[in-house]
C-alpha cells in the first residue's frame, strides 16, 4: 500500500496563507499599490500637475472623483502618481535597512565573541535614538528630496534585521550542514551567504513586509512636514498638507489621502502578518 505523496514547502506554505482570510485581503491592497503604480499614466484621468485654477478646490463629482485642489488640480491623479512615490520609498528604503541588517546581524551571529559584542552594542545605541526624531535631524542638513529620504530611512531603520540575523545565525551555524562545509574546506564568506543565509531568510522576509508599511508611514510624515517630498511632486503626504491648510472648507484633501495611507499600511501590515503565520511550524 502506497503511502500518500508529502506535500511540498511551498504547497503547505500556500494553504496555510490562504486560509488567512486578512492576509488575502492585505495582498490585494498590496497588489492594487503595484498596479495603480505602474499603470498611473493609463489610469489617471488628468496630468497630476496640470494647473486650473478655474476649477480650483471643486467637491467630489464624477469629472473630479477626489475632487481639486488650491491649484485646480485633479487630487485623484495626483493620488494615483503618489501611490509610486509610496511604493518606491518604501521598497528601496527597506531594501537599504535589510542588506546593512543581514551584513551586521550575519558577521556578529557568525563569528560570535567580541565582534559580536561590539556590532550588537553599536545596534543598541542606534535602538536607543527615536528613530523618527534621528531622521528629522540629518534630513535638516540635506535637501529634502525622495532620493535623500529613501537613504536616510533605510539607514535608520536596519536594527531589527540585524537582530533578527544574528538569532538565525545563531542557531543555524552549530547544523550539521555548516559542518560538513567546513569539513569540505568552505571559507567563512562562503559559509555565511551560500549555505547559512538562504536558510536564515525566512523571519527576515516577514520583517520586511512589515517594515515597508513603516517606511511608508514615515515618508508621508516627513512630506506632511514640508521635509519630505517637495511639490509639485505627488506625494500623499504633501497632499495631506494641504489638506490642513484647507480643512474647513475642503474636507477631501484630507480624507482620501489619509484613507490611502490607512490602507496601504493596514495591507503590508494584514500581509505580513499572513506569511508570518504561514512560515510558522507550530501553526
Amino acid at each position: 500500500m502506497s503511502s500518500a505523496p508529502a506535500k511540498s514547502y511551498k504547497r503547505i506554505f500556500w494553504e496555510r496563507f490562504s486560509r488567512n482570510q486578512l492576509a488575502i485581503a492585505g495582498g490585494v491592497i498590496v497588489v492594487s499599490l503595484f498596479i495603480a503604480a505602474i499603470f498611473a499614466p493609463h489610469i489617471a484621468p488628468y496630468d497630476p500637475s496640470f494647473i486650473n485654477t478655474k476649477a480650483s478646490l471643486l467637491p467630489p463629482s464624477l469629472t473630479h472623483p477626489f475632487g481639486t485642489d488650491d491649484l485646480g488640480r485633479d487630487v485623484f491623479s495626483r493620488m494615483i502618481f503618489g501611490s509610486r512615490i509610496s511604493l518606491t520609498v518604501g521598497l528601496v528604503a527597506v531594501g537599504i535597512a535589510t542588506i546593512i541588517g543581514l551584513l551586521i546581524g550575519s558577521v556578529a551571529g557568525y563569528f560570535g565573541g567580541w565582534v559580536d559584542n561590539l556590532l550588537m552594542r553599536l545596534v543598541d545605541i542606534m535602538l536607543t535614538i527615536p528613530t523618527f526624531f534621528l531622521i528629522l535631524a540629518v534630513i535638516a542638513f540635506l535637501t529634502p528630496n525622495i532620493y535623500n529620504i529613501m537613504i536616510v530611512i533605510g539607514v535608520t531603520g536596519w536594527m531589527g534585521v540585524a537582530r533578527l540575523a544574528r538569532a538565525e545565525f545563531l542557531a543555524l551555524k552549530e547544523r550539521d550542514f555548516v559542518t560538513a562545509a567546513r569539513a569540505m574546506g568552505v571559507g567563512d564568506i562562503g559559509i555565511i551567504f551560500r549555505h547559512i543565509l538562504p536558510n536564515a531568510m525566512s523571519p527576515v522576509l516577514v520583517s520586511v513586509t512589515l517594515d515597508v508599511a513603516g517606511a511608508i508611514l514615515t515618508e508621508s510624515a516627513l512630506s506632511f512636514l514640508g521635509i519630505g517630498v517637495q511639490p509639485p511632486t505627488p506625494s500623499w503626504g504633501n497632499i495631506l498638507t494641504l489638506g490642513k491648510d484647507n480643512i474647513e472648507f475642503a474636507w477631501w484633501l484630507s480624507v482620501f489621502p489619509g484613507l490611502a495611507i490607512l490602507f496601504t499600511v493596514m495591507g503590508y501590515n494584514m500581509l505580513g502578518e499572513g506569511v508570518r503565520d504561514a512560515l510558522d511550524p507550530r501553526v
